[in-house]
């Protein structure tokens, strides 16, 4: 295996899949004697959960009528509740 002038290498897919080591995991790096030993310390998987709900949540809002956008989460909460959802009031410019 090749070492990189910045110091990079590739782990195998293999060792990776059986380490559980996924993008977006964090690994630590330590010396036993002359081996470098790299641990897995997370797998990424809570980042990566994240990143979807905010893919989810993004394509969502862009299909929102513009009605709906101007909800506040009260009502929006009584929407999903299945309860009578109040018009938002009107916003006034108070200049």
């Amino acid at each position: 295996m090749h070492v990189t002038d910045k110091g990079q290498v590739t782990i195998p897919k293999h060792i990776r899949v059986a380490a559980g080591v996924a993008p977006g995991s964090e690994v630590s790096f330590s010396l036993e004697g002359s081996r470098i030993v790299i641990t897995p310390v997370g797998t990424g998987i809570k980042e990566d959960r994240r990143a979807k709900l905010r893919a989810a949540a993004a394509r969502v809002q862009g299909s929102l009528t513009p009605e709906f956008q101007q909800l506040g989460a009260d009502e929006i909460m009584a929407f999903l509740r299945g309860e009578e959802v109040a018009p938002a009031p009107a916003h006034r410019d108070r200049r």
